[in-house]
């Protein structure tokens, strides 16, 4: 939905996302350019998501960018 979710699903291990619903949203909303200005609000999202984490290439970003609550149980290892 945002760079900071694209943020946190590479830094558990994702080689990649799916952002469809911003496209949709965007085409809906103005045709070509708004696919073009969605793109640009993610990509600038991402920016400053790892600018905030202190990183600069995505290929740094790891679970190590990530507070993850002591209770998670989640199974992405």
């Amino acid at each position: 939905r945002s760079g900071q979710d694209v943020l946190k699903a590479i830094s558990m291990g994702a080689k990649g996302t799916m952002i469809g619903r911003a496209f949709v949203h965007g085409l809906g909303a103005m045709g070509k350019e708004g696919v073009t200005m969605a793109l640009d609000i993610i990509h600038k999202e991402l920016d400053t998501t790892m600018a905030l984490c202190g990183e600069r290439e995505l290929k740094n970003v790891n679970r190590c960018n990530l507070l993850i609550p002591k209770d998670f149980r989640g199974n992405w290892e």
